[in-house]
């Protein structure tokens, strides 16, 4: 459908816990990803970046939920569908490749089947279903492809595990593909083979890419654009070259400050103070606020919402202008 993007997240919240103690894990969410598109999704652990992915996939268990806003997949919502549709639309046009692929994968159970598995559920007939698995593992560089689905997790390297789930989610083309960390465990040379193995079969597939990471150096390579996370919420969003230029939350040059970069001949880390709050006793006003070399009493009292800076990207701090042009944060 012309005009209407891939995926589509408006003002979504998932929360953990019972009323009136229930934590909020991902705060009013919203972004779009369009075909053929990579949305970077980064932050330290605990800012609500795999929880957003999780609710995405319809994969919130109790006792957590979804208490607001919406999903829509090609303009279709995908939020209060029956489990049962939910999970026609789980695999075939919606995928998720997960962090670890050794604890995803099945122990027990061949590769080769768990891959075909997911053709034959979603309506492949069983020889069909085996003969896109062989040919989707020799498409992902897991040769020979008839031996090696055979095998079990185990026998593969790290590697070969995260192209077999890369094999496992795309079997079935689905239209959008989330990747949950899909680099972290892997040695340098094999993650630069995995992200240049994912650019292909965007390229292919006509993919729409949501890519978690905490990696900033990873985004910069691979992703169109960048939603910086703290919290469980954005407070920041924009063209990764916009952004990684001219950030405009303190917290987001907190991130790139502690990127070793090649183009600096003594290259200086900073560090960000203290750590991420804990989801159940984030302070009133800006979250980032007990970290930031910048809050005044404002920041104490006020949370931010995100606004339009320079760069025609988006940050939620009150201090935005002046820290897109450069004002030291740490």
């Amino acid at each position: 459908m012309s005009g209407v993007a891939a995926l589509e997240v408006d003002g979504l919240r998932v929360e953990f816990g019972r009323l009136p103690d229930a934590v909020q894990a991902v705060h009013r969410v919203s972004f779009s990803v369009d075909a053929g598109e990579t949305v970077a999704v980064v932050g330290e652990s605990g800012s609500g970046k795999s929880v957003t992915g999780l609710a995405i996939m319809g994969l919130i268990d109790r006792p957590g939920r979804i208490t607001e806003g919406d999903v829509r997949l090609g303009g279709k919502p995908l939020l209060g569908l029956p489990e049962s549709e939910y999970r026609r639309v789980r695999g075939r046009q919606l995928a998720m490749v997960f962090q670890d692929p050794l604890s995803a994968l099945n122990p027990v159970q061949r590769v080769g089947e768990q891959i075909a598995e997911a053709a034959w559920v979603h309506g492949a007939s069983r020889a069909k279903a085996r003969a896109r698995a062989l040919g989707m593992l020799e498409r992902v560089g897991v040769v020979p492809a008839a031996r090696r689905a055979r095998a079990y997790p185990h026998e593969l390297s790290g590697g070969m595990r995260q192209r077999v789930m890369l094999a496992m989610a795309l079997v079935n083309r689905p239209r959008v593909l989330i990747a949950d960390e899909p680099t972290t465990a892997l040695d340098v040379t094999t993650q630069a083979q995995i992200l240049d193995l994912l650019a292909e079969l965007q390229n292919e597939m006509g993919l729409a890419l949501v890519l978690v990471s905490h990696d900033l150096g990873v985004v910069a390579g691979a992703a169109d654009r960048v939603l910086v996370m703290y919290a469980g919420r954005i407070v920041e969003e924009g063209p990764v070259d916009t952004v990684f230029a001219a950030a405009g939350h303190p917290y987001t040059r907190g991130l790139l400050g502690s990127v070793p970069r090649a183009d600096r001949a003594r290259p200086v880390l900073t560090a960000i103070p203290g750590s991420p709050p804990d989801p159940a006793a984030v302070p009133p006003g800006c979250p980032f606020h007990p970290r930031c070399a910048l809050a005044r009493e404002a920041c104490h009292e006020r949370r931010p919402e995100l606004r339009v800076l320079t760069g025609g990207h988006r940050a939620a701090c009150i201090f935005a202008d002046d820290v897109s042009a450069g004002a030291t944060v740490a």
